[in-house]
């Protein structure tokens, strides 16, 4: 017993090693979009109700840090300024894949042709979805908004209908070179850690427990049973990575045990991508904002593109991921993996605990988008 619990932390750290550092770095990064980037200007190039407004919708969604529950009360804010459904149905599948510390996560473990296949192909099914939305689904010429009250929080909801910048002022150029740089760094680490990292803190130390356990517990003989059926590889991992919540960067760990437990590449794509754009908050929220017929789009949009492109990347770039996931003990990590990695943990237990003590207090949720489904 004592050796399996060593052998479950050793897997542990070594999977928190493998992105300690990237995640700190892509939150960092994540932290200085949504500083600079005010949510009026993502709003105001959505509006239109054409393709176009869906190819900004998906270029706009990559590199914010919103997963597939934080998006909502922003999908709300957007529907009120009058973007077009499709334009919403686009940023709804392209942003929760995507993120920059996702984008950095998955280039420290998978490299670079997975992470920009993977940035790529979330960037397709999700203008396939608008499209189909766009041909499919007719515009209401009425303003109804069918906004989701229990999710969206009243603060960022306020800070989504306004113009202005975290820093209190109108954002422009001129503005951001005359304040204060050290307080605007300020602002940029405060979001970051605070409001970014704070939201994915529990799900992704769940989904490094959950990769270790994989790892650990994963019988030796089913590497060949999985490899012979591709089928049955694929259509598991679909129907477990569907209804689950887990955000873009907390499946990252998950995906990398899946590959040391024998499962291909393609089934590793698959979970990547249809664990984070769906779930079934997010299902929900689709039939009650967009009506049914954008759900099944989004469905099947979802399952077909990560069926399609899991297929591909396993065809095509069968063995571009190499030794990339071999789990090896005897190595010991950096020294700059294992500081990330510790100041990862120590920001972790903080906000898991921080956030407890705060729903224990008010008797429910602490405040943010996603306190009620875990990230």
């Amino acid at each position: 017993m004592k050796e399996i619990i060593l052998e479950l932390l050793s897997n542990f750290w070594l999977l928190l090693n493998s992105i300690a550092f990237f995640i700190l770095l892509g939150v960092i990064i994540a932290g200085v979009f949504k500083v600079l980037l005010p949510d009026s200007f993502i709003k105001k190039h959505l509006g239109e109700h054409n393709f176009m407004a869906n190819i900004k919708a998906a270029v706009l969604g990559i590199p914010l840090p919103l997963c597939s529950c934080s998006v909502i009360p922003f999908v709300s804010a957007l529907k009120k300024s009058g973007a077009s459904r499709s334009a919403i149905q686009t940023f709804l599948i392209s942003t929760p894949i995507t993120g920059a510390d996702s984008i950095m996560a998955t280039y420290a473990v998978f490299g670079w042709l997975f992470t920009l296949y993977r940035v790529l192909t979330s960037v397709i099914i999700s203008l396939f979805a608008g499209l189909l939305t766009l041909l499919m689904v007719k515009e209401k010429s009425d303003s109804r908004v069918d906004s989701v009250e229990p999710v969206i929080d009243k603060d960022n909801e306020a800070a989504n209908n306004s113009a202005t910048s975290p820093i209190g002022k109108p954002l422009t150029i001129s503005i951001i070179k005359a304040e204060d740089r050290k307080n605007l760094v300020q602002k940029i680490i405060a979001y970051a850690f605070d409001d970014i990292y704070k939201d994915i803190a529990r799900s992704l130390m769940v989904g490094l427990f959950l990769g270790a356990l994989i790892v650990t517990f994963m019988p030796e003989d089913l590497v060949d049973y999985i490899s012979t059926n591709p089928l049955i590889n694929y259509t598991l991992i679909l129907l477990v990575s569907m209804p689950l919540y887990v955000c873009a960067t907390a499946s990252i760990p998950l995906g990398l045990s899946l590959l040391s437990a024998g499962f291909s590449p393609g089934a590793a794509f698959i979970f990547l991508t249809a664990g984070p754009a769906t779930n079934t908050i997010t299902m929900s929220v689709v039939l009650k904002t967009l009506g049914k017929t954008s759900l099944i789009i989004y469905l099947s949009s979802v399952i077909i593109g990560s069926l399609v492109f899991g297929f591909l990347f396993d065809s095509f770039f069968p063995d571009s991921l190499g030794q990339l996931f071999v789990f090896d003990e005897e190595e010991a990590p950096g020294f700059l993996a294992q500081v990330s990695s510790v100041i990862l943990l120590y920001l972790s237990i903080k906000y898991m605990i921080n956030k407890k003590s705060t729903i224990i207090k008010t008797g429910g949720c602490s405040g943010g988008s996603c306190c009620s489904s875990g990230s």
